[in-house]
């Protein structure tokens, strides 16, 4: 299929050529060190490919919130040797992203080097989209490469302005993640299930309102099913419920009738009068949930239904885990039902897309990331993609 923007296949010769590269090197770090590598691997396809072919790649990113400030505690010369370590290559860092000093150490570089800008964010035009940094970013370079879908819903200098004052193209993760989600929601094969988590209703209404209109099945769990429950009529005793938002819940079941969606909420519950590890449990019907009890997982029954849901469907999107999954044992159901959907796309008979930090999290606890089609490291922008929302990276390589 031709697809609606340019990828690293329409590049053409890029030897000698100084190609900025947007990346995602926002990675949690504790004493120096780096505690998950997961971005600077998702980086290495782009990097690689670009600089084996003879490119100057100057990676552009940002890391933390400095508010437009130079601070050291946040510079990209704490990541510099660990990406290093981890592409396998020796890579360079410049103390700037833009101006004349940047720009003379850009010239001593050599076809197939790779070089680190200095943090984006350290200039109040990158959340700005300012014109002026944008074309003082473009100065250093001949094309741009997003390769960040995780920043793409911000419109800021380096993820949106610079698609349009330089040649544009997706980078390898970024073109993994549009095909994926184009699968997931945007062309899906039917019938098509979601899996929607969370602990609040109010944090993922858009999300719901959008999917009933282009689902067959919406599987709600975490503290979010227990305020459609409460819409029912069920009593959820002390379980985490925003009961003013019932009748907002009451509006999306409407909807869902109208689209043909069937909305699945569990039937059968575990519940604790205390949220610990490990307290005293029961698995109830929802109609038995006591007074000082709250509901903290799906129950086992409700499990097996949504696994039987999953088998009579093609396409599966991902996003939230259904009980306290950080807390054992309520992770019970979410790995569970991760499994029965990572064997179903091992047998090939489901498409599998997931992504929300919580969601990746979840999955690599079930032992299920592995298996999934795709997974998105992305929060926000895979939540506004869910939502139907235009990101504003994206578009800006589509013109």
């Amino acid at each position: 299929m031709t697809k609606p923007f340019k990828t690293l296949d329409d590049i053409g010769d890029v030897r000698g050529k100084r190609i900025l590269v947007r990346e995602d090197l926002n990675v949690p770090m504790a004493d120096g060190a780096v505690t998950d590598d997961t971005r600077f691997r998702s980086t290495l396809p782009t990097v690689t490919e670009l600089a084996d072919k003879g490119a100057i790649v100057l990676i552009l990113a940002h890391f933390g919130r400095p508010k437009g400030q130079r601070n050291p505690e946040m510079s990209l010369a704490l990541v510099t040797r660990p990406y290093s370590e981890v592409l396998g290559r020796s890579v360079q860092f410049i103390d700037d992203c833009q101006g004349d000093e940047a720009a003379a150490a850009i010239a001593t570089l050599q076809p197939g080097d790779v070089a680190i800008l200095e943090n984006t964010r350290f200039h109040a035009g990158e959340e700005k989209n300012d014109p002026e940094l944008v074309a003082a970013m473009a100065k250093l370079g001949d094309a741009y490469v997003n390769d960040a879908f995780s920043a793409a819903h911000r419109a800021h200098a380096s993820t949106e302005g610079l698609a349009h004052a330089l040649p544009a193209y997706a980078g390898r993760a970024m073109e993994a993640e549009l095909t994926a989600l184009d699968k997931a929601l945007g062309n899906p094969e039917h019938p098509v299930a979601a899996v929607v988590g969370g602990a609040k209703v109010s944090t993922k209404l858009d999300v719901l309102q959008h999917l009933v209109a282009q689902v067959d099945h919406l599987i709600i769990g975490g503290g979010m099913a227990n305020t459609f429950l409460a819409a029912r009529g069920v009593h959820v005793g002390k379980s985490l419920c925003e009961h003013d938002l019932t009748a907002t819940a009451d509006a999306i079941f409407d909807a869902a009738e109208r689209a043909n969606c069937t909305i699945h909420l569990p039937y059968d519950v575990v519940v604790a009068k205390e949220f610990r590890a490990n307290p005293p449990i029961r698995t109830v019907n929802v109609h038995e949930v006591a007074a000082d009890e709250m509901i903290l997982d799906v129950g086992p029954a409700a499990v097996e239904a949504l696994a039987d849901v999953l088998k009579n469907c093609r396409t599966l999107v991902w996003n939230g885990p259904l009980g306290a999954f950080e807390t054992p044992p309520f992770d019970t159901a979410t790995v569970a039902l991760a499994r029965t959907a990572a064997a179903l796309t091992r047998d090939g008979s489901l498409v599998s897309v997931a992504g929300g930090g919580d969601t990746v999290a979840a999955l690599n606890q079930a032992g299920a990331a592995g298996d999934f089609t795709f997974v998105s490291t992305a929060g926000g922008a895979f939540l506004e993609w869910m939502e139907g929302k235009e990101l504003p990276g994206v578009a800006a390589l589509s013109r």
